[in-house]
């Protein structure tokens, strides 16, 4: 593929919840910081505005509110406009695929085509692109949820592939674009300090939440479709685990990575339908209170059956069966409606094997990892240290990698991470195909044994889920992180 820095971004649907929330801003943040090439062009593709005016309005209307937490730049809001072109397009219509065409054939660089629709849109968006010549020198950005279990997956790739070459698609997930998730991969392999501790000799157990204080919003006809097993266990939580337990690569190179992240995918221990209720616990909110606010049961959200068996909580225990990770537990968990927004990923490491320090060198997790994606981004490491004062009594403390301090730059957003990445045709951060099949086929089993068993345990919106997922981690000896305190 080629890595100049010259392209032309076409972003279906460009008036969508996404593309005001995440792709204009992250691109303008680019913009802004001089990290696109002068000549780059971006064409949206939509049909509800009439014309580039009408497009325009509604970004500056409902963009640029989503945009830099420390304002906005008017020069660089005006040249950014500047940039952006629009077609009105329907989908059903081949002919506006030829106006769109036309549209992009004088413009400059390697074309991507960002898919910020629904699913059922990919392919037939990529036949209708391939029918007009559109598929060539171009790349095609494809958005979560890419189908609804193996079977579909298999389908949407199979069709998209029929039209893009795999090196052309770059199947995309935020959560590997996050700063922390960069710097785990830089302080695992750029330093000797961590690495001889990252296996089972020295590791007792893992932990990756992924926890919203959120309900399903104006989404609960997708989501009661669809539910927290799909919509971020397949995708989100294995990603992050395999990064996390992947073996050093030889390179960063994109395939390179990526064979890595696939063995750990490979390696995952098959989950014995017999097994579920023990290693496997989903949930359902019911009604709550999250700060100071009654909030309604999932039952009673707009679009979702009032007799609904969806989950919207999942906690898992995941066993890696490979040398490094033998016998160590990772604790998935993620969740609507819970007591605090945060995503995080906790390497607790073991106890000494003996201690003239009294029982508190001797708990596990007293010395610990925490890597925070959101919301606020940073990485800790827990220790023991002695209290002042009389005695050797022990205390946690935590050391702050406190990069801001060190770096004048700013954190790049994870999708301004991502988009230039596409741009400059880099896909060690995007999801491979094999990637995507092994998750599926882990995730399957637990899929099929919740549709034929009963509904989820209820829990209460503002909590941390239903005690049983507290109890699995309980026959381990250990508890989530927010449990300590």
């Amino acid at each position: 593929m080629q890595t100049d820095s010259s392209f032309t971004f076409v972003l279906f649907g460009g008036t969508g919840d996404l593309s005001m929330r995440k792709i204009l801003p992250a691109l303008y943040e680019a913009h802004r910081a001089g990290m696109l090439e002068a000549s780059g062009k971006i064409v949206a593709v939509a049909r509800h505005a009439e014309d580039r005016d009408g497009y325009l309005q509604w970004v500056n209307e409902h963009v640029k509110a989503h945009v830099s937490k420390n304002g906005v730049d008017e020069n660089a809001w005006s040249s950014f406009l500047e940039r952006i072109e629009y077609v009105k397009l329907d989908l059903g219509k081949a002919e506006d695929f030829v106006k769109l065409r036309d549209a992009v054939q004088e413009l400059p660089g390697t074309r991507v085509f960002y898919l910020a629709t629904g699913p059922s849109l990919f392919v037939p968006i990529c036949r209708a692109l391939a029918s007009v010549g559109l598929n060539e020198n171009a790349r095609i950005v494809l958005e979560k949820p890419l189908g609804y279990d193996l079977r579909s997956s298999n389908a949407i790739n199979d069709a998209v592939g029929e039209i893009f070459a795999e090196g052309q698609i770059y199947r995309i997930d935020h959560y590997l674009g996050k700063e922390p998730v960069q710097n785990l991969l830089a302080l695992r392999f750029g330093n000797a300090l961590f690495e001889p501790l990252w296996r089972r000799e020295w590791v007792e157990s893992i932990q990756i939440t992924i926890a919203e204080e959120l309900g399903v919003e104006a989404r609960g006809d997708f989501y009661d479709n669809t539910g927290a097993l799909r919509d971020m266990v397949q995708n989100h939580l294995l990603q992050l685990l395999s990064i996390v337990a992947m073996e050093p690569p030889h390179s960063m190179d994109s395939d390179s990575v990526r064979d890595e992240k696939l063995r750990v995918l490979r390696a995952l221990k098959p989950i014995d339908p017999r097994d579920i209720s023990k290693v496997a616990v989903r949930g359902q909110y019911h009604a709550g209170v999250i700060r100071g606010t009654s909030v309604p049961a999932y039952a009673t959200e707009p679009g979702v059956k009032t007799d609904s068996a969806t989950e919207t909580f999942v906690a898992l225990k995941v066993e890696i069966e490979n040398w490094r990770w033998a016998g160590v537990p990772f604790f998935l968990r993620t969740g609507k409606r819970l007591a605090d927004r945060v995503a995080e990923i906790v390497v607790n490491f073991r106890a000494v094997p003996h201690s003239a320090l009294g029982s508190s060198a001797l708990r596990p997790g007293a010395n610990r990892l925490v890597i925070r994606l959101q919301p606020n981004e940073t990485i800790r490491l827990y220790c023991l240290a002695k209290k002042p004062g009389e005695g050797m009594n022990l205390s946690s403390v935590h050391l702050d990698l406190a990069f801001d301090q060190f770096f004048k730059e700013g954190q790049m957003e994870a999708y301004q991470r991502l988009l230039l990445d596409v741009i400059h045709g880099r896909l060690a951060l995007f999801v491979r195909r094999d990637e995507q099949e092994a998750a599926w086929k882990w995730v399957e089993p637990i899929l099929n044994e919740w549709a034929a068993s009963g509904k989820p345990k209820p829990y209460a919106a503002g909590t941390w889920g239903p005690a049983a997922a507290s109890a699995m981690l309980a026959q381990h000896d250990t508890c989530w992180l927010e449990e300590e305190n």
